[in-house]
């Protein structure tokens, strides 16, 4: 009984300052000490809850993540993105919806590069989107294959998401998480180019000329360098020859390296707004980091946890079904919450149970992640639903209906990699880790 109170007044705080247009770690501390003031003194709940709030941020694990951020606003302001665009085009200029195909490929390498599907959304589609109108794609479908193929990088190592799971998840493996990922990313990339074709066949899109071989060595070339990175990154963490924090202050140096020396797109003086940016943006993951903990301390403390697996497991103890619950319920939070919070919220609650039906950590993982990346592209909230919409200047409710063959896609490959874990846990088992 005192798990269903607290549970009721936890998401009543939550959801009334939230909906106030407060900070989202401010709504999360509230919930959580209001909660947990239920069987313990006020003065007791905030000490206590300020203790782990500390000592959640107490993790030299978290070095990487400002590290990966810093590269990625470097590499989003290098001039990278047209050089991806080339390479992605001479890799799938030759499929049918040629252009749609390059848009998809070039979200999947400058999104895991820059570690944000925004960022892709808006400087391969800024590309090439009007590109595609211009030769007779219908905007509404060049801007649903930009808005599906964004996420991709959420997927595809190095990308914070497993980081920040990792943490969460009790220092589930890393270098395992990168691998699955990069598997489930590749995979998503993959269906959409499938469907593309599908569609692009049945509506006549142009496929663009052959590019000449000279052009394509110089092509290749001006793109080698962006895609060693991730060759470096993730082999040096594969290989077992640095650690994930050590890895990613080499992603600053080599990405500074290449801004700098390489194609000389920036300037010294860029590089006070690139720190700025990037304190910025890892101040808030940290403040919400530090908020989850106080709220991971409430639930655990007022028996919340234990009420959510019982009633769960309560319904069917069938892994098929306990599995399906979870991704129906993660699909609802990632339309109405952000990757990170969510991650940060509903790990804690939702991986025992997925491992009290047999589900290997590192798997949930990748289904979770999944899950809230296809949140990012549906309404109501879906940030990037709205960004690529923006970028493609169409109405929101058209790149919805466009969307339409990707969502069904999505969901169920979602399914397949939820009920065949070998899919994906079979390259991070092949390398041992």
């Amino acid at each position: 009984m005192m798990a269903v109170t607290a549970s009721l007044i936890l998401l009543a705080v939550f959801t009334v300052i939230a909906i106030l247009g407060l900070p989202l770690a401010v709504a999360i501390v509230a919930a959580a000490l209001a909660a947990v003031s239920l069987v313990a003194p006020p003065e007791m709940a905030l000490f206590t809850s300020a203790q782990k709030m500390m000592a959640s941020l107490d993790s030299f694990s978290l070095l990487a993540v400002p590290f990966f951020i810093l590269s990625g606003v470097i590499m989003n302001s290098g001039g990278i993105a047209i050089r991806l665009v080339r390479f992605a085009q001479l890799i799938a200029g030759r499929i049918p919806g040629s252009l749609a195909q390059t848009n998809i490929a070039g979200n999947m390498l400058f999104g895991c590069i820059s570690g944000s599907a925004i960022a892709a959304s808006t400087s391969i589609g800024g590309v090439l989107v009007p590109m595609q109108a211009k030769e007779g794609y219908d905007r509404d479908f060049a801007a649903a294959v930009n808005i599906a193929s964004a996420p991709t990088g959420m997927l595809i190592p190095p990308t914070t998401a497993f980081i920040i799971y990792s943490l969460v998840a009790g220092g589930t493996s890393i270098a395992a998480l990168f691998m699955a990922g990069a598997v489930a990313g590749i995979l998503w990339g993959l269906c959409l180019m499938a469907v593309t074709v599908v569609i692009a066949k049945r509506r006549n899109y142009p496929t663009v000329a052959a590019v000449p071989f000279r052009d394509a060595l110089k092509i290749t070339a001006e793109a080698i360098p962006s895609l060693l990175l991730i060759v470096i990154i993730i082999g040096g963490i594969v290989g077992g020859i640095f650690t994930a924090v050590e890895a990613s202050g080499i992603a600053v140096v080599y990405t500074l390296l290449l801004a700098f020396v390489i194609h000389r797109t920036i300037v010294p003086g860029d590089l006070w707004f690139f720190l700025v940016e990037t304190a910025q943006i890892t101040g808030a993951i940290m403040l919400l980091l530090a908020a989850s903990a106080a709220l991971s301390f409430s639930m655990a403390f007022t028996g919340i946890p234990a009420a959510i697996t019982a009633a769960i497991l309560g319904l069917s103890s069938d892994p098929v079904m306990v599995m399906l619950i979870i991704n129906i319920l993660l699909l609802v939070v990632g339309c109405f919450m952000d990757i990170g919070p969510a991650i940060l919220i509903f790990t804690p609650i939702l991986l025992p149970i997925a491992q009290k039906v047999g589900v290997d950590p590192v798997h949930f993982g990748v289904i979770m992640v999944f899950n809230l990346a296809i949140g990012t592209i549906t309404p109501p909230v879906g940030t990037g639903l709205f960004v690529g919409a923006a970028v493609a200047k169409v109405r929101v409710e058209r790149a919805i209906r466009a969307l339409g063959p990707f969502y069904v896609l999505l969901v169920a490959l979602l399914l397949v990699i939820t009920y065949w874990p070998a899919l994906t846990m079979s390259l991070p088992r092949l390398l041992g880790i």
